[in-house]
């Protein structure tokens, strides 16, 4: 049941992420500095950030599941408590210092880093209902 409730969770978490990219592409865009052609669109670079994505989220998927059953989260509520936590207080602010040396715009801080914060809830949520 353990690996089924990381596979699940996961799934949400990178399902979650794929309407907040699409809801906040343009911003996103135009904050990471990617061209577009005349369509508005980026140009393709294959499957390998989608296949990457994916097993990134199973690899934070998979440690909350070990850190959420270490310290005895056993509800929903609990899950998307703690998710937000990690992705809030562990992740957001390693992407805003990545961001920070690399001189890139505060904006894409704050998109890349609201999807770690609630893409971690998420995943905490469906945690907590296993």
């Amino acid at each position: 049941m353990e690996f089924i409730s990381v596979i699940v969770s996961a799934l949400a978490g990178w399902l979650f992420g794929a309407g907040w990219y699409m809801t906040l592409s343009k911003p996103w865009l135009a904050a990471a500095g990617i061209a577009c052609d005349e369509t508005g669109k980026p140009k393709s670079t294959g499957p390998l950030p989608f296949v990457l994505s994916a097993v990134a989220m199973l690899l934070v998927a998979g440690m909350m599941r070990h850190i959420f059953h270490m310290a005895g989260i056993t509800s929903a509520g609990a899950g998307l408590v703690a998710g937000l936590g990690i992705g809030l207080f562990f992740i957001a602010p390693w992407i805003m210092i990545n961001n920070a040396y690399g001189q890139r715009p505060v904006a894409l801080t704050l998109i890349d880093g609201g999807y770690a914060t609630f893409g971690c809830a998420v995943i905490g949520l469906v945690l907590g209902l296993f």
